[in-house]
């Protein structure tokens, strides 16, 4: 069978225009965001801080279109979802958030500092987010996780332990110098020398 497209198989574009429409529009269309990169509300409490950084494709190149969904417990260690019988039902705090890079690759996430959370073992793991990556080109999304560098639990985290000592920076966002608000940092490379930690779940 000859084929139809003279020119081809185009590549897939998994993220990208209609994505941003949809999903991450922050203000560009006439259209409400779901869910946002601010998951901080009223009656929130813990730490406030931000986490930002940038995304890099595997050449080093920015990427300006890519979407970041984040999941995390609350400043107890608790979820908001039904399968946590520890949640408290009167807080509005979602730990669920979204954001798309802008053109210079950068990210930013508004939230609170998440608490201890167990293992299905009972064993504490330390503060984390997780993080996953969508991105043009990639057939399925990056799941990943962002530590601080500030919390000495990461020494005995069991998820950080099955990572090679020399690769775990790249799932350790590092607290910038500064008053207000903990800012953390980190930078996620899609491949490269510097390709962050992905996990297969």
């Amino acid at each position: 069978m000859s084929n139809p497209r003279p020119d081809g198989i185009t590549p897939s574009q998994t993220v990208g225009p209609y994505f941003k429409y949809g999903l991450t529009p922050n203000g560009e269309y006439e259209w409400n965001d779901a869910f946002t990169n601010n998951l901080l509300t009223p009656d929130t409490s813990g730490d406030r801080i931000r986490v930002e950084g940038k995304v890099y494709d595997g050449d080093g190149a920015v990427i300006p279109d890519c979407m970041l969904e984040i999941w995390q417990a609350d400043a107890q260690g608790r979820f908001s979802d039904p399968q946590d019988k520890r949640a408290l039902p009167n807080s509005s705090f979602k730990g669920f958030g979204r954001c798309g890079t802008d053109n210079s690759g950068a990210y930013a996430f508004d939230t609170i500092k998440p608490g201890v959370v167990p293992d299905p073992d009972g064993k504490k793991q330390a503060p984390h987010i997780l993080l996953a990556v969508f991105a043009r080109g990639m057939l399925l999304h990056l799941y990943t996780r962002i530590y601080f560098d500030d919390e000495a639990g990461n020494a005995d985290d069991p998820v950080l332990a099955l990572v090679p000592e020399d690769r775990r920076a790249t799932l350790v966002a590092k607290r910038k110098a500064g008053s207000g608000s903990a800012v953390y940092a980190l930078d996620i490379y899609l491949q490269g020398d510097n390709e962050t930690v992905f996990f297969d779940v």
